[in-house]
């Protein structure tokens, strides 16, 4: 048995409750994981929600980091007792064990703690494959200009250090004059506080005139319109999130006077293969055991409290990553 955060139907935080449930062996291409620690993210919260629709009861949560307890038929790549992490799919690591595919659960390097690998692997591997693989026109050099949104959330504050490890100016915006700080603290270049001045006019101030080549989105529908115009002409608008809810339909004309590009990037596209997963976890490892790039642990929850936790992510008072503690 396992405690296990659970919905019977989409809603506020009050919709999840802690239950015993039975964990079972794995079975052909799964292993069974205990817990160390769970990371929280803002996916979680649209899922909650019904933005994401899955079929209910529902166990939420798609992080996590603990130690094998037993593997299936057909998995080679772990052992029982091994420490592992992962991000990814069917949701269900608010739970003190859980039996789940193999796939994208990857063997954590012994200098790398669990509370630090819960508060990676979902934003880690999505800053990941956002700077390494979703580029625009002729990709990114040093010195090359990027916005980069929400940027003192636990994805942001990642991809604040590794743009500047790999030589990129990031422009930050953050909702407040605290979290701009903690954006320049983290390696961005300049800061915006979207909430008491004009982003897109900062932004073509700073690049004089020019634009981004790329933004990087994860808010929505609140910065979608000006996150086009800070864009120079063939530049790429990477939509990743819905924190101010989702962008509405537009009409595929209104990119035309710059000719740009736009793409929805997910996470578990770019880790559906072994391979790939392992890749992008390697580069992603690397980074953090080089110092490059510090994981912020900045809110820590029982999972008891998961309530009060999601109360705190929604209302976007949360900087850095946030886990819960089994």
């Amino acid at each position: 048995m396992a405690l296990t955060v659970q919905i019977d139907q989409p809603g506020g935080p009050e919709a999840m409750k802690l239950v015993d449930l039975p964990v079972g062996e794995p079975g052909p291409g799964q292993i069974r994981i205990r817990h160390e620690a769970i990371g929280l993210n803002y996916i979680d919260v649209y899922q909650r929600t019904g933005l994401y629709p899955f079929p209910m009861p529902l166990t939420l949560g798609m992080e996590g980091a603990g130690v094998v307890e037993a593997v299936g038929e057909g998995v080679t790549h772990l052992k029982v007792g091994d420490r592992a992490a992962y991000a990814s799919n069917p949701p269900g690591s608010y739970s003190e064990a859980r039996v789940m595919p193999a796939l994208a659960v990857c063997k954590l390097p012994e200098d790398i703690g669990f509370d630090t690998a819960a508060g990676m692997m979902l934003k880690g591997l999505t800053a990941q494959y956002l700077l390494r693989r979703t580029l625009p026109v002729g990709g990114l050099q040093a010195g090359d200009q990027i916005l980069w949104h929400a940027a003192a959330g636990g994805v942001g504050l990642i991809a604040c250090q590794w743009a500047k490890a790999l030589g990129y100016e990031l422009i930050a915006t953050a909702g407040s004059d605290e979290k701009c700080q903690l954006a320049l603290a983290n390696g961005a270049a300049h800061a915006i506080n979207y909430r008491t001045e004009d982003f897109v006019a900062r932004v073509k101030d700073i690049t004089g005139g020019q634009g981004v080549k790329v933004v990087y989105d994860s808010v929505g529908k609140d910065t979608w319109a000006g996150s086009l115009e800070c864009l120079r002409p063939f530049g790429l608008m990477a939509s990743f999130g819905n924190a101010s809810g989702p962008v509405p339909p537009f009409a595929p004309a209104v990119l035309a006077p710059k000719s740009l590009y736009v793409t929805r990037a997910t996470l578990f596209t770019h880790i559906a293969t072994r391979e790939n997963c392992q890749a992008m976890a390697d580069d992603l490892f690397q980074v953090v055991q080089s110092g490059k790039v510090k994981i912020h642990i900045e809110q820590r929850f029982p999972l008891a409290d998961v309530q009060g936790a999601h109360r705190l992510l929604e209302a976007r008072k949360t900087t850095g990553s946030t886990i819960l503690l089994p």
